[in-house]
């Protein structure tokens, strides 16, 4: 591209940005306008929230946001949002007969995905009753009394057990549907894909290759985005594509022990699984983004990196086999290192439903917070950020294990000071009130309920105070920081023994991970260098993508219903999505028995990452990184394991799980990030300014 070129593509560029605004424009015009519509409809004293809802294209949540006087029962809000000044002791308890947060009602039911105090009303020019400030949703609490101990108990007959066989792996093919290349074992070949649809692409596969190909990885070309255009969501259109009908094929409904069945709908990395008519033979179309991001990377180099990943877990598990996505090869793997002798050699059991429900409701993931001005400065003089490597394998030692506990608030101020503190540094899950020192100048420590369509925040004004729930590493960060203690209140939790159930799993990845990382840096062919950290990626997905399968969510089940009979759409279900003849709708339906569901593994883990981006104790060197080891007013946001920062810092890095790694660095002055995409932006152009030596 020549300078002229470069000139007229930003013009052109300009133009698109111009669109979008008034095509943003002229949607909030026409959502105010529905708005408004469902506030009148409101006014007719037989209306019904789930009759709006489907007619509006809200949820039912949504109507009644909006509407209030449609609830069924009134809507309750936490009010523990008030500042009031901290006790003088960090750590208080609550006896078990004051007035506390009220138990929730029995989680599934306690676990919604989205509480309908989440959602705000949008503003309308023409009149409207006054928008009512958002209020944070309420978290769930355990069931007062004996209902609530008998949730600190098992699920009968579900537990993780090692398998008695193995897995067979399936016939894969690598293909580019932007270029038709197409790779089978080590052949090459190159189609004609039409319109690259799932018709064109089976078709055109199984011409070529007439038998025995299962699973088709996609590497380049996101044929399911093709009509995207043609959506008002890019879910939509990915939905279109896997659902088109093909001849001689239909949607897959499983078989054998693979409980896999229909396709996944996800904006990027869809999974369409397939089966041929009067036949056996069945076949995915999978993303390969699911295991590891692509730049420019061709067919062979992705093939190589599947191989070079098998050899390598091969060296640790000698029936390893790459299973669809690296959420499922990580948990097979981790059921081969289940013991056969000893104290687990039964297996891990479930938790109660319950309690299930309880972990899900109440224990995010990664922490992601933009902090703006005026709590940064306007114009930054650098943006220096640093990733913590392969960050959750470095919390993977210990992990909680037996029957839980219930620790009430009386039995928690019963004990002594050093059985407390033995407590929250251990495994456990605690529901808390905090209080954030009248003096504290820094970020906030403890994740807390979000007011509008957030699920958490950190708050961090001093003398805020709010209940939540956070695991043992946050609330014992909380209490020993390196600039001043915080007070918490133990208002309820769960306890468990300390346990090392995932620590030979993790090791073994990691090893893994460090052979793979060390082909890449020292591998002469530039290909196989390139497969090599390929493969090394992957390892990191399998681990990531292993704990959060740990998590199990409630299953949503999508259904659609004819536009002529809207009524007929269930209550307590969501509109995700709507055209001239259907209404598609999903709808929460518990929680599967699943015997690999331990939510209490990736809670604990997740937990001690948010602790440790805030401080890390690097013992070989008797230092600390982390965000509490910078000064006031310089940390500019935090991104899962990533912290960005307006100072660097001469942190120890020595290439091992969760060390801290400088992967981008601009020098200002640069205008404070807003928005996300404003982020991600400055992020992007500091790791090129980095890698090309242009930090300025």
């Amino acid at each position: 591209m020549d300078a002229q070129s470069y000139s007229a593509a930003l013009t052109e560029l300009r133009t698109v940005r111009d669109a979008i605004k008034k095509a943003r424009a002229e949607l909030t015009r026409l959502e105010s306008d529905r708005d408004r519509r469902v506030v009148q409809l409101a006014a007719y004293g037989k209306a019904k929230a789930e009759r709006i809802a489907p007619a509006s294209g809200l949820s039912v949540a949504d109507v009644v946001t909006l509407a209030p006087a449609l609830a069924p029962t009134p809507l309750a809000a936490d009010s523990d949002t008030a500042p009031r000044p901290p006790d003088p002791e960090a750590i208080t308890t609550q006896a078990a007969d004051e007035t506390g947060p009220k138990p929730a009602p029995q989680p599934g039911a306690a676990a919604p995905a989205k509480s309908t105090e989440t959602l705000r009303p949008a503003a309308s020019p023409a009149p409207a009753p006054p928008a009512q400030p958002q209020r944070p949703h309420s978290l769930p609490a355990i069931a007062e009394g004996i209902a609530g101990d008998a949730w600190f108990t098992h699920t009968p007959g579900l537990a993780s057990t090692r398998p008695n066989f193995t897995q067979q792996a399936r016939s894969t093919v690598f293909l580019d549907t932007s270029t038709g290349i197409l790779v089978h074992r080590s052949q090459t070949h190159r189609l004609d894909l039409g319109a690259a649809s799932a018709a064109d692409i089976l078709t055109s596969v199984f011409h070529t290759i007439p038998e025995g190909v299962e699973r088709i990885y996609i590497t380049a070309g996101d044929p399911w985005h093709r009509d995207a255009d043609r959506y008002p969501y890019l879910r939509d259109a990915v939905a279109a594509w896997l659902n088109a009908p093909i001849p001689g094929w239909r949607t897959d409904t499983g078989r054998g022990r693979d409980r896999m069945a229909g396709h996944f709908v996800h904006a990027r990395n869809p999974v369409g699984r397939y089966q041929r008519d009067h036949s056996d033979h069945h076949v995915e179309i999978r993303s390969v983004g699911e295991w590891f991001d692509l730049d420019g990377d061709d067919p062979h180099t992705v093939r190589d990196a599947f191989v070079l990943l098998w050899q390598a877990l091969r060296r640790h598990w000698d029936d390893a086999v790459l299973m669809g996505s690296p959420s499922q090869t990580g948990r097979d793997l981790w059921t081969r290192t289940i013991p056969t002798r000893g104290q687990h050699a039964e297996g891990f059991p479930v938790l109660s439903e319950e309690l299930r429900g309880l972990l899900h409701a109440t224990a995010g993931q990664g922490r992601n917070e933009l902090i703006t001005p005026p709590r940064v400065p306007e114009q930054l003089p650098q943006l220096v950020e640093y990733d913590r490597t392969f960050a959750y394998a470095k919390h993977t030692w210990k992990s909680p294990v037996g029957t839980p506990r219930r620790i009430t608030a009386r039995t928690f101020a019963a004990w002594s000071e050093k059985e407390q503190m033995r407590a929250l540094y251990g495994c456990g899950h605690w529901q808390i009130r905090v209080s954030v020192p009248d003096t504290w100048n820094h970020v906030g420590l403890l994740p807390a309920p979000a007011p509008g369509d957030r699920a958490w925040h950190y708050p961090a004004t001093p003398g805020t105070t709010f209940t939540t729930w956070a695991g043992g590493p946050e609330v014992h960060t909380a209490l020993t920081n390196p600039i001043q203690p915080w007070k918490i209140e133990i208002l309820d939790g769960i306890l468990w023994e300390d346990g090392k159930p995932l620590d030979d799993w993790a090791k073994k990845l990691k090893e893994t991970w460090t052979n793979l990382s060390a082909q890449a840096h020292f591998h002469g062919n530039a290909q196989q260098a390139r497969a090599a950290h390929l493969a090394s990626r992957a390892v990191r997905s399998i681990l990531l993508y292993g704990i959060g399968a740990f998590a199990q969510r409630p299953r949503m089940v999508t259904g659609t219903t004819p536009r002529t009979l809207e009524r007929d759409v269930p209550p307590d279900a969501e509109i995700i999505g709507f055209d001239d003849e259907l209404i598609t709708w999903q709808k929460p339906t518990g929680f599967a028995r699943d015997p690999n569901a331990h939510p209490e593994w990736a809670a604990a883990i997740w937990s001690a990452a948010r602790a440790a981006l805030l401080t890390q104790r690097h013992r070989d060197q008797d230092t600390y990184a982390g965000a509490l080891h910078t000064l006031p007013g310089t940390v500019v946001a935090f991104r899962t394991d990533a912290l960005y920062l307006t100072q660097p810092h001469n942190w120890p890095y020595h290439h091992q799980p969760g060390d801290y790694l400088l992967r981008g660095r601009l020098t200002g002055p640069l205008p404070a990030p807003t928005t996300e995409e404003e982020l991600l932006t400055l992020r992007d152009t500091g790791r090129t300014a980095l890698a090309t030596g242009q930090e300025s």
